[in-house]
């Protein structure tokens, strides 16, 4: 793992098309944005997690995908 130190508006670049910039620090909490092409999926871990999750639990009932509703639900989380 890579740990840098950046102060606010400060700048990580990835590769040619991914920058991440530290918004704003307010105590143990850290606001950043990501610019990255629109086919390039951005979503936090437990958003993901969750996704996995129940991917995983679809597959071994046999229907493969997620069920609308949760996909939603999630969609929701990640646009909080």
């Amino acid at each position: 793992m890579l740990v840098l130190s950046r102060k606010v508006n400060e700048r990580i670049k990835i590769n040619d098309d991914i920058e991440i910039v530290v918004v704003s620090v307010a105590g143990d909490v850290v606001r950043i944005g990501i610019e990255a092409p629109k086919d390039v999926k951005i979503l936090r871990s437990e958003v993901y997690e969750e996704i996995s999750r129940q991917n995983r639990a679809a597959a071994e009932q046999g229907k493969g995908i997620l069920n609308l509703k949760a996909l939603n639900e999630l969609r929701t989380k990640m646009n909080e």
